[in-house]
């Protein structure tokens, strides 16, 4: 079984946040197993059971905030003994350019709250999906530029960039994460 882990804060004020895009993509692979996926609170999460391909796959939302995120996530991958190679984590990135993807295995927290929270927990071997939001206009403080809403131009591609991450996560699961950096890292972002 596979663990997939959207980051995001609960609650519908920050439902379309930058920073809720983890939570945005796996309910978009929820969304994509139809009927199977049957959304249920257990242990500090909401999680859905579905298949990805030919492989069983739990995803997970965790429902403290982002700081605490690896708590409910790693009860969640204790409970089904799931080994954190079979983790993949998807989540928002200040550090690349809005609509860039970038996959890895392993690494560090890169001042992400809910990373390093992930990190404390399962320790750094599982794999990411980073989602590149870029980094706030002018002064603006990191903070309120990840749980601000998307612009108007941003947002006629957050659709698509979704439904890169949700591939991005699918083929982690079907040919493993190298073959999967191979495909999607280094991908150049829609023009602005």
């Amino acid at each position: 079984m596979w663990l997939v882990v959207g980051l995001g804060n609960p609650g519908p004020e920050y439902a379309r946040s930058r920073h809720n895009l983890g939570f945005m993509v796996v309910d978009e692979l929820a969304d994509r197993a139809g009927s199977s996926a049957d959304w249920r609170p257990k242990l500090g999460a909401q999680i859905a059971e579905i298949r990805l391909g030919s492989e069983r796959a739990l995803l997970c939302k965790p429902m403290e905030f982002m700081n605490l995120s690896g708590e409910a996530a790693g009860r969640v991958a204790g409970f089904w003994k799931i080994e954190r190679e079979r983790i993949v984590a998807v989540y928002d990135e200040l550090d690349l350019p809005f609509g860039r993807l970038k996959l890895a295995s392993g690494g560090g927290a890169g001042g992400h709250n809910g990373v390093r929270s992930l990190i404390a927990t399962l320790g750094p071997d599982f794999a990411r999906v980073r989602i590149g939001i870029g980094k706030p206009p002018g002064k603006q403080d990191g903070a309120s530029w990840v749980l601000g809403g998307f612009t108007k131009e941003e947002q006629k591609e957050v659709p698509f960039l979704i439904a890169e991450a949700r591939e991005a996560v699918e083929a982690i699961v079907a040919s493993g994460i190298s073959t999967a950096m191979n495909r999607f890292n280094g991908k150049k972002p829609p023009a602005q």
